[in-house]
């Protein structure tokens, strides 16, 4: 049996990092996408309210699925970082502004972030089939 081909896919918009790690990683049909903050094109973080922050984050994650591949409903789990326990209730709300049920497998950890944050998202995708064709 062959191992699967990985592959670490990435477009011009697709937000970079000066630090060592991929934007996401690709393995058979499976997409791997590391944690998306707030931050430009270039890496730079942009400060903003929770939800200002929360939706860069999603549109960087977005940005990063496309490049795979895929898109917002072919997400299977996505990992959660809220600075703030006093954003969960916002972050519920916007949370389903991207996703319906049934929703993703979801772990939410607080008061892990930098103050230079408020939310960070990771996650793991499916490629459909007629993207890999």
């Amino acid at each position: 049996m062959k191992p699967p081909i990985v592959r670490y896919p990435q477009k011009s918009d697709t937000p970079t990092s000066h630090l060592p790690f991929s934007p996401c990683v690709v393995v058979g049909n499976l997409v791997f996408v590391s944690g998306q903050a707030s931050v430009d094109a270039s890496g730079r973080i942009v400060s903003d309210s929770f939800a200002g922050e929360f939706r860069r984050s999603m549109e960087n994650m977005k940005s990063v699925l496309v490049a795979a591949g895929c898109d917002l409903s072919h997400v299977v789990q996505t990992r959660n970082y809220v600075r703030d326990d006093e954003d969960l209730a916002a972050f519920n709300e916007l949370y389903k502004d991207c996703f319906s049920a049934p929703f993703p497998a979801r772990t939410t950890i607080t008061r892990c972030l930098p103050d230079s944050l408020r939310f960070e998202i990771e996650c793991v995708a499916v490629i459909p089939a007629t993207a890999e064709e």
